[in-house]
């Protein structure tokens, strides 16, 4: 089984976490029905000098679960890679597999839950008890200036990572939040198949983010 090797790795949990045992149970099951999946905590994906740091919620199942990376093998990948190469964040060739071509340029992907929850679900306590991958991720990236959080549970994670407070800092796709060190979280909606399909997120509305993701970079430039 091949996965993308974590550009920082030092912050990564083992293979076998044994931090939450609803999903160390899951992950057991299904190492026992899939064999040659991943089935293990995915590892963030992208440039370790990366100014803008992608939040996701959790590996999919037949997604980063299966391949080991994130966003690869499932619907949501297509147009996250897709918006991404078009401005200017990745180049290759994405083929929904770990073994492809495909690079992040300024880019990473760090998840706000490491492993697979059951139905895409994880527990209030699952997602506290992996923020602390999170911090330890986010800490180690000095360059990233500018968050983009696909979806609420990611944003609420992304908050309090980012030492924000939920109650002013309210979830909404293309919602701004400066936090109090001065980096910037976006919110988008998920691009999940579910999003898409229903007409939630459109593409124009998802490339809107990263358009302004570019923006503010170029701000804080200036």
């Amino acid at each position: 089984m091949y996965f993308a090797p974590s550009p920082i790795p030092e912050t990564e949990p083992p293979r076998d976490c044994p931090r939450c045992p609803r999903l160390v149970a899951f992950r057991e099951a299904l190492r026992v029905e899939y064999p040659d999946w991943w089935n293990a905590p995915v590892n963030a994906f992208g440039d370790p000098n990366a100014w803008l740091a992608i939040i996701g919620l959790a590996p999919g199942k037949h997604g980063a679960n299966r391949t080991g990376r994130p966003f690869t093998g499932d619907y949501a990948g297509e147009l996250l890679f897709n918006t991404l190469g078009k401005y200017g964040l990745a180049h290759g060739t994405f083929e929904a597999r770990a073994d492809d071509t495909l690079a992040l340029d300024g880019a990473i992907i760090i998840n706000a839950v490491k492993c697979l929850p059951p139905e895409n679900k994880p527990t209030p306590e699952e997602i506290r008890t992996c923020r602390t991958f999170l911090e330890e991720q986010a800490a180690v990236l000095p360059n990233v200036r500018v968050f983009v959080a696909l979806g609420q549970i990611a944003h609420q994670s992304a908050v309090k990572m980012l030492g924000g407070r939920l109650p002013k800092a309210k979830f909404g796709h293309l919602a701004e939040h400066e936090m109090p060190d001065g980096r910037i979280l976006l919110d988008s909606y998920h691009c999940s198949r579910y999003n898409q399909n229903t007409g939630r997120l459109t593409t124009e509305m998802f490339e809107a983010v990263f358009a302004r993701a570019l923006e503010l970079r170029e701000r804080a430039k200036a």
